[in-house]
């Protein structure tokens, strides 16, 4: 049975498709593909039905990494349907416990508390920032990813 993650940021239009992008990436590098199943979502649901940001979706491209989420809002039977469900910043790691079923509420984690170099802190959102800001998120979901993968593929 595939191990599903959902990666949850605001709007699903940066953070959580990056995530989810560089993910999979990382999957296909490592031939496992079939073992995973990888989404994302945002807590808000304004973009819904829109592809990831142009900005990310070109820093992504200049890495190699194609993006294919669609946004989407989180749905109650998120919870119960993934494994892990990985927020981008404490804002929405709070949004995702006020509605997670007590019996969910353990999936719900931030995602760079598998980051090294910034164990526990946000992922930055880069909507109203500049270029750099799209390759910054692009470094620590990479090195957040990176970093949850061995772990999962150490528990199997």
């Amino acid at each position: 049975m595939p191990k599903k993650l959902l990666f949850v940021c605001l709007g699903n239009i940066c953070r959580s498709p990056a995530a989810e992008g560089v993910f999979l990436h990382l999957l296909r590098e490592a031939g496992i593909e079939s073992e995973f199943e990888v989404d994302s979502a945002g807590t808000g649901g304004w973009h819904a039905g829109e592809s990831a940001d142009r900005r990310m979706r070109a820093a992504a491209q200049k890495r190699g990494v194609h993006l294919p989420s669609v946004a989407r809002q989180v749905r109650p039977a998120d919870f119960e349907r993934f494994d892990l469900i990985l927020a981008m910043d404490s804002d929405n790691q709070s949004s995702l416990l006020a509605s997670a079923p007590p019996a969910a509420r353990h999936k719900v984690r931030l995602f760079r508390d598998w980051d090294d170099q910034g164990r526990g802190e946000d992922v930055p959102d880069p909507y109203y920032g500049g270029p750099e800001g799209f390759d910054l998120v692009l470094d620590i979901v990479t090195r957040s990813g990176r970093a949850l993968l061995a772990e999962l593929r150490a528990a199997r």
